[in-house]
């Protein structure tokens, strides 16, 4: 339920990223012309995407969900039973050395047994932390756009006003 609600918010910040930069209107305050107005748009425009590095007209791909990882348990156990039955043959010594066939083979499965459900483990611990990882990198990758946005439409609108214009978001 956690992982959705973040994914959700992720998402929203993707879509607010990637919503238009100046959606409202620009008035000019000492008489300009719609052909000066224009031409102070667009040099604003130009002005704001080189000052913050964030251009409307191409914002950045959406930030997309990291495909689910599965499996971390079932590849952890699958490589600790074979770690531990390679190991039950090895450490035996002479008492698995002079067991019988049916001995050692109970013998290797307790141990490949042991090994396995310690691998599950780790295997699930790694899958968690690669999917904190991709959720921490989707995360800072929406904050980045964000602040980006922001400080395009900070200029954007510092330009214009700074020409005589009143800018309405």
């Amino acid at each position: 339920m956690r992982e959705r609600a973040l994914a959700f918010a992720v998402a929203a910040l993707a879509c607010l990223a990637t919503a238009p930069a100046q959606a409202g209107g620009v008035t000019p305050t000492k008489g300009q012309s719609a052909e000066q107005t224009q031409k102070d748009i667009a040099e604003c425009q130009s002005v704001a995407t080189q000052s913050s590095g964030y251009n409307p007209a191409a914002p950045p791909p959406p930030v997309a969900a990291a495909p689910p990882q599965v499996g971390g348990r079932v590849k952890g156990a699958a490589a600790g039973a074979a770690a531990g039955a390679v190991a039950a043959g090895v450490r035996g010594g002479d008492v698995y050395d002079n067991a019988s066939n049916e001995a050692q083979q109970e013998y290797r499965q307790n141990q490949a047994g042991g090994a396995a459900a310690a691998g599950a483990v780790v295997g699930a611990s790694r899958q968690r932390q690669d999917r904190r990882a991709a959720r921490s990198a989707q995360q800072q990758q929406a904050a980045q756009t964000q602040n980006q946005q922001a400080a395009y439409n900070q200029s954007y609108q510092g330009c214009l006003t700074g020409r005589g214009y009143t800018v309405t978001p």
